[in-house]
């Protein structure tokens, strides 16, 4: 990239922590097929403290945990011990006694059958088997509300144990069902999934400060989640996963640095090759990088909890598919973003893409809620825009 790109991106992290409102804090980096070629941080881990935001700050990474948990996935498919189109039951035979929530009836509650079909790991990968989030799903908050439905980022096995929304592969809803592929992976690899990931992904790339539990110099560094109010200020919050928890969910439980995750999403740009050994194969990626859904379209999520989250949705207009376990935008998005890539984000302001056809790759990290913050959001499609600007200036 040139010196422009690195002025531009500069002035865009400024300006998200300067300007009216703001952010408390981002990291933001750039990686090609042969490393980084962009890092920078503005702002402080805590409003309030003096620490200044670094480009080796820890991050809560929400959802973008979906997809290392999916690699651990794809590496058992590889192995031939997982058929994604199996029902996933033959893995783990709780995902068989799940039902469909078929609303409430006049005492309040819930309404169950037997789902028309098997839930496969497949369908969990692709967010089609019937599981949602409760801050995106009116009849979920509403179980955890008069039910007692655990939420799931507490790592109870009771949190898992939600209806389904619908019979599995007939619609497309974002929830819990990476969770439920992180205990496929244990049931298949006989050991618990941190100990998988770390062997399996973590080692191989060279991400030492990638954890379920922070190690003592990751807690060093970690940024502070924050919450923004109806007047557009900020408030640090507490905000912290159980450290010994029922379940490891891999949906959304792993902390870590920008420069890891970068080391990861460089990873899909390399065929499946880190710095440190083979991840995936190459064929593989390439299976994974690509649109599974088959009639089927992600949808913008309506939040029902808007302190946790806005309404949701990329580059509205634009038709997405979603791959194993990314969404995949089909058309060219407005900031120069080609179709056929791939991406995601996590609850705290965290957004990422994966562009394997002009071999670059971003990573923005905040901590704030709700997800989707203007500013954070804003500040992200700025950055890859500058990305795609200065790809064009290099021909």
């Amino acid at each position: 990239m040139d010196k422009a790109f690195s002025s531009a991106a500069d002035a865009i992290l400024r300006q998200v922590v300067s300007g009216e409102p703001r952010a408390p804090g981002v990291v933001a980096m750039l990686g090609d097929r042969d490393g980084t070629v962009y890092e920078g941080a503005a702002g402080v881990r805590r409003l309030g403290e003096p620490q200044p935001m670094t480009p080796d700050s820890v991050f809560a990474l929400f959802s973008c945990s979906k997809a290392i948990t999916g690699t651990a996935v794809l590496q058992l498919v590889e192995q031939g011990l997982i058929d994604l189109d199996a029902p996933a039951k033959r893995y783990l035979p709780e995902i068989g006694a799940l039902q469909v929530l078929d609303g409430f009836d006049e005492t309040g509650a819930p309404r169950l059958r037997a789902p028309r079909r098997d839930v496969t790991t497949r369908m969990l990968m692709l967010h089609t088997a019937g599981f949602g989030y409760p801050y995106f799903s009116a009849a979920l908050k509403r179980l955890a509300a008069e039910r007692g439905q655990p939420d799931p980022r507490l790592g109870l096995r009771q949190g898992l144990a939600t209806p389904l929304l619908f019979d599995p592969g007939d619609a497309w809803a974002y929830g819990i069902g990476i969770d439920w592929a992180g205990q496929v992976v244990e049931a298949i690899a006989g050991d618990r999934l941190d100990a998988i990931l770390k062997a399996r992904v973590f080692a191989p790339l060279g991400m030492a400060d990638t954890a379920f539990v922070a190690t003592p110099s990751m807690r060093t560094r970690r940024a502070a989640m924050h919450q923004r109010g109806r007047d557009g200020g900020l408030q640090p919050i507490a905000f912290d996963l159980p450290e010994d928890p029922e379940v490891w969910m891999g949906g959304g439980a792993l902390l870590g640095s920008a420069a890891d995750y970068l080391r990861f999403l460089r990873m899909w740009l390399n065929d499946g090759l880190g710095e440190g050994g083979r991840v995936l194969r190459p064929e593989t990626v390439a299976m994974a990088a690509r649109n599974h859904l088959s009639g089927l379209r992600v949808a913008a999520m309506a939040s029902v909890s808007r302190g946790l989250t806005h309404d949701a949705e990329f580059f509205p207009g634009i038709d997405k598919g979603w791959g194993l376990t990314f969404m995949v935008n089909e058309q060219a998005a407005p900031t120069g973003r080609p179709a056929g890539s791939i991406g995601w984000a996590g609850l705290g302001n965290l957004y990422y893409w994966i562009d394997r056809r002009n071999g670059v790759a971003g990573f923005w990290a905040c901590q704030l809620f709700p997800f989707m913050d203007p500013v954070a959001l804003d500040g992200f499609l700025a950055f890859e825009t500058a990305a795609y600007d200065a790809l064009g200036r290099r021909g």
